[in-house]
């Protein structure tokens, strides 16, 4: 039987775990010798100092922790050699690796992205699939190189994208599939049976950082857009609306092409409210609003909301 291999695992956030969780599992496969994971950093309304979920699993697995500002140092850099890995594994860890690094492990650096590669290279894979209107997405392993998510492809699982699945979900059913995809990926690499295949340029796209005011609705926008941008941005940055009573939060929606009793004459933008409900008009239809969340205040049912309006005039800005 093949010793298990010397692996530095790389990793910061809550998708990075089950690969985490799934490595320790296998003490045969892999001796995770080191954790590298960003340093703790303030977090949430009261900035408090927050570890990140990486460091609280290795804490509980009793796994080595390294936290450096720069991996890339010159300091870290000949830690890492000290540390002899096979193979580094990497799973949004939030720090470019330079070719130093790359070149540092014997069986060089595979990372686990969650997208099916070359569609959506960059930092929101999952929020993209979701906003652009995929039917499906997945996770790739990859050999890391200098230039971002380009490395040839190890391995790739995909899953059907359901009508309502948000990012949240999609999230957490990649993350899983992460932890799955690495450990297969490990053993194809340690027994020499891998095999990788080049991505095609002419195929690439990008998901860009997501910003805070990409959740700002645009209701010219089809009611297909709209749904998708409303799961693709849950939790964060949220998707809202600009209205005469301040941000509206939208929190679900859903579609129709035609309302009974709606103005033939209506506009982007424009509401109905009717039988307890409220919708907006939209490209080629109307989006029910069905839970939101006004400014300062709490997630509630649309019918909550509109008993607070007391009848007030409400409405949003297109």
């Amino acid at each position: 039987m093949a010793a298990p291999l010397r692996v530095v695992f790389m990793g910061t956030p809550d998708f990075a775990v089950p690969s985490l969780r799934a490595l320790a599992a296998r003490p045969d496969l892999a001796n995770i010798v080191a954790v590298y994971t960003q340093p703790d950093r303030p977090s949430g309304r009261g900035q408090k100092i927050t570890e990140p979920p990486i460091k609280i699993v290795a804490k509980e697995l009793g796994l080595k922790i390294l936290q450096p500002e720069n991996v890339n140092d010159p300091d870290e850099k000949r830690a890492l050699v000290d540390i002899m890995a096979d193979v580094v594994v990497v799973v949004a860890y939030a720090q470019f690796l330079s070719q130093a690094i790359l070149n540092t492990p014997r069986l060089g650096c595979i990372n686990v992205h969650s997208s099916l590669l070359p569609k959506y290279r960059g930092a929101a894979p999952i929020q993209y699939a979701i906003w652009q209107g995929e039917e499906e997405s997945g996770v790739s392993t990859m050999r890391l190189v200098p230039k971002m998510d380009a490395g040839p492809v190890l391995l790739q699982k995909s899953i059907p994208i359901t009508d309502e699945m948000t990012a949240s979900q999609l999230h957490d059913e990649l993350a899983k599939i992460g932890g799955e995809l690495i450990v297969d990926t490990l053993a194809l690499v340690r027994d020499g049976k891998h095999v990788e295949k080049e991505q095609d340029e002419a195929q690439v796209t990008y998901a860009k950082l997501i910003k805070k005011e990409d959740g700002l609705i645009d209701w010219t926008k089809t009611g297909r857009e709209i749904i998708n941008q409303i799961r693709a941005f849950d939790p964060w940055p949220g998707t809202f609306g600009r209205s005469t009573r301040g941000m509206i939060k939208i929190l679900k929606a859903k579609f129709h092409a035609n309302v009974s009793g709606a103005p033939s004459s209506a506009t982007a933008g424009d509401i109905l409210s009717q039988a307890g409900g409220l919708w907006v008009k939209c490209a080629d239809g109307w989006v029910e609003l069905l839970q939101v969340q006004p400014e300062g205040r709490k997630p509630m049912q649309v019918q909550e909301f509109l008993n607070g309006l007391h009848n007030a005039h409400f409405g949003f800005n297109a």
